[in-house]
């Protein structure tokens, strides 16, 4: 038996492989270095399983990248420096490596044979990694802690399955964004992105789009979750009306529980106050009204995560797997100053809520999908006369403003003009009333902040009873 069938005895064990296909793909370098650029994507060094390709195809890779010829003859000095090639055969070996070789076409083919073996035994190697921490008694960390990052790991296995996108050619990229007007064009709401379900604030965001993280901020009792809840519902109710397949929105409510934000929905969807069913408060037509439209919406693509304080990373992971398992549209965080890091570094708040917002755009962008997350304000709001909020309102502002593609404020004037009522019976007291007939339901949405577009004031109604935010109906508000 010669020495290069021992060889390939004694590394084909139990693992897969398949030793044939990165002879294959050598040789094709070889013969063609164009074929280099056309594999690049998916082949490097580590997913070869040989030792011996590993070494030529990082020498191959040293002589390419410095834009010199990678051929049998450059091959000359690395070879007789290198001990292992030499006992292969060196020179015999690269010459039997380019008789194998193939076109550039079959080459990637090739190539995506080796690189789903390598994930095999990736997945292999995780789980026997897996098993011997779970064995592991004296473990720091917890078994959900090792659940996480095995989740972790499983997850970002698959996403390299799908090979690098790291770049695209200028004419890819103008495809795309031709493609994206042609849907807005076709689509009867003009968006591309995820609808709002509010008609003056789809037309001026455009919808939200994927990979931007979306902040919605205010003060206590301003109607924050409520927006979000509105957007989530109206998001997962068009995916359904639709048949969209493999798709859903998540919900991660770190505030309220999930039987708290079902009754929200529950109520604007049945028109029933949410406070009287709470309460047990309705008659026996009201309760056949509440249990018809759970049924009418059983079937919503909404899954909602209750955990307090919980993490950036368990949130990231626990994303990845309903993307995974459901399809993912668009993921609500409800809200910022609520989750941590689990890192005991940080001297201050700010930079927390830093890596924060920061961890919450890289998912955005990773997972290719928008991602809402409320914000509080600061109390700088109350010491004002004027209690618009501002930019620079934003807890822990510039960390949030900076990683935030869009931010937007909500404000309801009827909150704080319904907290300054003078005197019954004085003329004070009739001006009161006279102004707060003008702001009777009035809520603003500010777009403080947009990349992509502009900024200013949606006007906006909000039902208190029903906890429902809806358009303004031609009304003008006076701002």
């Amino acid at each position: 038996m010669s020495a290069e069938n021992i060889r390939i005895l004694n590394t084909t064990k139990e693992l897969p492989n398949n030793i044939e296909a990165e002879q294959i793909i050598l040789g094709s370098i070889l013969v063609n270095n164009e074929i280099f650029d056309e594999i690049s994507t998916i082949v490097n060094e580590n997913i070869f399983f040989d030792p011996i390709h590993q070494k030529i195809f990082h020498y191959l890779n040293k002589l390419i990248s410095k834009g010199l010829l990678a051929s049998p003859i450059t091959l000359k000095n690395y070879l007789e420096n290198d001990q292992s090639l030499k006992e292969l055969g060196g020179n015999e070996y690269i010459a039997k490596l380019t008789r194998l070789s193939t076109s550039a076409f079959q080459s990637k083919d090739y190539a995506k044979v080796i690189y789903d073996l390598h994930l095999r035994r990736k997945l292999i190697e995780l789980s026997e990694n897996t098993l011997t921490e779970a064995n592991n008694k004296n473990l720091e960390h917890t078994a959900e802690q090792l659940i996480e990052g095995t989740e972790k790991k499983l997850f970002d296995l698959a996403e390299r399955g799908k090979f690098d996108r790291s770049y695209m050619s200028f004419e890819k990229a103008l495809g795309e964004t031709v493609d994206m007007a042609m849907r807005a064009f076709k689509n009867d709401e003009g968006i591309v992105g995820v609808p709002t379900g509010l008609r003056d604030l789809d037309e001026r965001l455009g919808g939200m789009h994927k990979g931007d993280l979306i902040i919605i901020a205010g003060r206590p009792s301003m109607g924050k979750t409520a927006l979000a809840t509105n957007i989530a519902f109206y998001a997962a109710k068009k995916i359904m009306d639709n048949k969209q397949g493999k798709s859903s929105v998540a919900f991660f409510s770190l505030e309220m529980s999930s039987e708290q934000l079902s009754t929200r929905i529950l109520a604007e969807q049945s028109r029933i106050r949410s406070n009287d069913i709470r309460r047990g408060k309705i008659t026996q037509e009201d309760l056949e009204k509440f249990i018809e439209a759970s049924k009418n919406i059983n079937d919503l693509p909404f899954y909602i995560d209750e955990t307090p304080a919980i993490k950036i990373s368990t949130l990231a992971n626990r994303a990845r797997r309903i993307k995974r398992l459901h399809g993912l549209d668009l993921i609500v965080v409800d809200y910022i100053q609520l989750m941590t890091t689990g890192n005991f570094k940080y001297e201050g708040r700010v930079q927390e809520i830093g890596e924060i917002t920061q961890g919450l755009k890289a998912l955005a962008k990773e997972l290719s999908v928008p991602v809402l997350a409320l914000s509080q304000l600061s109390r700088a709001v109350e010491q004002r006369d004027d209690k618009r909020p501002q930019l620079s309102d934003l807890r822990e502002s510039g960390s949030i403003e900076q990683d935030a593609d869009v931010v937007m404020f909500v404000y309801r004037p009827e909150y704080y003009l319904e907290k300054s009522e003078p005197q019954a019976g004085t003329a004070e007291h009739i001006t009161w009333q006279e102004k707060m007939s003008q702001v009777h339901n009035q809520a603003l949405v500010i777009i403080g902040k947009q990349r992509h577009g502009p900024t200013g004031i949606i006007n906006l109604e909000f039902e208190s009873a029903y906890t429902k935010f809806k358009d303004a109906n031609n009304i003008k508000f006076d701002n």
